[in-house]
């Protein structure tokens, strides 16, 4: 009896045993086998289920990893209107299975006839709505572009394959969240301001419920010309005549000449290292890339890990080297055709070490009194990421915007598809902060053709040359803050994908001088402490939508989906 019933608590202790490393496997993706939510074959992450469900039956289909990104980038254009778009513009990192890495700019650029102070008033003070709403506020979009250029060099299936999903969806309605009719109910006013010939994100029968049905029959009449006639089918005939048509009607400035004339352009990745992990990620005109390596450069002489996830001292080292980081964005990021930006300076560990220097233990830096680096030699939150990888390991990371959101608020009639705010992101006054308290500079200033400078910050992260990671989010100014913390989440803090994603997070962009923190994200002690060494701590909402991927040691996708939003990962 005695043998028997050690034989059964030494049964329940294996179990436990069990339960314990099968569990401890799940929180940090590394130390256990696959789980349910770990997928061989390939992974889609998006803002949206029904975007994540096109993805992941294009890679089904055979095709892969761009040909998703393709699918997904259309579909958003109809499934998520605030931020999904064609009359936008983004960034993708690439990264194929064999190693090869590139970069596509298809950032929007403002009109050939725009002009530094376009949106001054007579005194020199800048007028804030023109940059944000209506037509004036728009620049030329790069998204249809951008994938048309990815699909050329990249792409497996055909074109009309990836575009036809997003053209059922317009066609044929998709049923909108809960969280997409509040949206809309809150922007009935502000739409039939910007339209006052109708649109079909506007209900005049009543207002928008959780599952109505959403139907948009003038985009899918312009995805059918795209479908049929690539770049074209955008950039010139109907479509071109509709946005021309539009700018003329509410005084913007875009041409058939400036649609004609826009072209993405392929750039070499920004590349670095964060203890022994390979960092790919956006060069200019994004400041994404250069900002995330940065700070990744501050913060690993620090011992994160010991100190623990936002921990005080963990939270003091980030901010200090978020400001620093920012403080230099300021100064010396732009578009590069334009201006000369000192990467390789900006990009030194030894520049980025002696920064860190000069911050006090005891004692907050006043950003008042730091200034960018010398170097020798801005966006709204409603933007959107999406994360895939393939079954034979390509992975794109893509990050695509209107700005605000649902851009300029602006739909092209006949077209139905709305325009970017995207002018608002260059320095509108070098000096004067744009809608997210961003401060530009010269770098920055609006001139004919250029393309803004911007936050997004599309990422791939490598272990021993291998594929570890993809992952990048929306949120303007907070989106380099929150690819940053993602990835030390991981690495430093042995999180997995989902926890990585969802934990609390906190940002600093040197100006405000302000620590805005999610709500539970710091406990009390920790705000206290910090507080008396005067950092100012400001409570606000959600901080990013993180969409990410995962590979595990035992070659499994484990998707991290922020629950911040409607986002979804589906493997197979």
């Amino acid at each position: 009896m005695q043998k028997t019933t050690k034989h059964l608590v030494n049964v329940r202790i294996a179990a436990i045993l069990f339960t314990v490393i099968v569990s401890s496997g799940c929180a940090t993706g590394q130390l256990g086998k696959h789980n349910s939510d770990e997928f061989k074959n390939g992974m889609v992450v998006s803002a949206h289920p029904e975007a994540s469900e096109v993805g992941i039956e294009i890679l089904k289909k055979g095709g892969n990893a761009v040909d998703a990104a393709v699918a997904v980038q259309f579909a958003l254009a109809v499934v998520y209107p605030n931020a999904g778009n064609i009359g936008g513009g983004g960034f993708m990192v690439y990264r194929s299975a064999a190693g090869e890495v590139n970069a596509l700019d298809f950032r929007e650029k403002a009109a050939g006839s725009a002009t530094r102070d376009m949106y001054l008033d007579t005194a020199g003070n800048p007028i804030v709505t023109k940059s944000l709403y209506g037509h004036l506020a728009a620049g030329v979009p790069g998204s249809v572009d951008g994938m048309v250029e990815a699909h050329k060099k990249y792409g497996k299936l055909s074109w009309a394959e990836v575009l036809q999903p997003a053209i059922n969806l317009a066609q044929n309605g998709f049923k909108i969240t809960q969280r997409q009719a509040g949206e809309l109910n809150g922007l009935h006013r502000k739409l039939m301001e910007f339209n006052p010939n109708g649109t079909a994100f506007v209900n005049l029968e009543s207002t928008w419920k959780a599952d109505d049905l959403l139907i948009q029959k003038e985009l899918a009449n312009t995805l059918r010309l795209i479908k049929e006639k690539g770049r074209a089918g955008f950039y010139e005939g109907a479509v071109a005549d509709s946005i021309v048509g539009e700018m003329k009607r509410g005084n913007g400035l875009i041409t058939k000449e400036d649609l004609k004339n826009y072209h993405s352009a392929w750039r070499k990745p920004i590349t670095g290292s964060y203890r022994g992990y390979k960092i790919i990620t956006m060069p200019p005109t994004s400041s994404g890339g250069i900002a995330l390596v940065q700070l990744l450069q501050s913060v690993e002489p620090f011992p994160l890990n010991k100190w623990g996830h936002n921990a005080d001292s963990t939270v003091q080292v980030i901010v200090e080297a978020e400001r620093r980081v920012y403080a230099d964005r300021a100064t010396h990021l732009g578009d590069p055709d334009f201006y000369p930006v000192p990467q390789t300076g900006l990009l030194d560990a030894a520049y980025n070490k002696n920064r860190m220097s000069t911050f006090d233990w005891n004692a907050a830096t006043p950003s008042s009194k730091l200034l960018a680096g010398q170097i020798k030699g801005a966006e709204h939150e409603e933007t959107t990421h999406f994360s895939i990888v393939d079954r034979q390991g390509n992975a794109v990371s893509i990050t695509t915007t209107l700005n605000g959101s649902y851009g300029s608020l602006v739909a092209v009639k006949g077209a139905g598809f709305l325009l970017n705010n995207e002018m608002d992101d260059f320095s509108v006054k070098p000096g004067a902060p744009n809608m997210y308290g961003l401060v530009g500079g010269e770098a920055n200033s609006i001139s004919p053709n250029k393309r803004m400078l911007s936050s997004m910050t599309p990422t791939i992260v490598e272990k021993d040359g291998k594929l570890f990671m993809v992952v990048g989010t929306p949120g303007g100014s907070t989106i380099i803050t929150s690819v940053f913390q993602t990835i030390v989440n991981v690495i430093d803090f042995n999180m997995s994908m989902q926890g990585a994603v969802a934990a609390k997070k906190f940002h600093h962009q040197w100006l405000p001088d302000e620590v805005a923190v999610e709500k539970d994200a710091l406990d009390s002690t920790t705000v206290e402490k910090l507080r008396k060494k005067g950092y100012n701590i400001i409570q606000r909402g959600p901080i990013g939508r993180v969409d990410a991927i995962l590979k595990t040691k035992w070659g499994y996708y484990q998707g991290g989906a922020d629950p911040r939003g409607d986002d979804k990962a589906i493997g197979y």
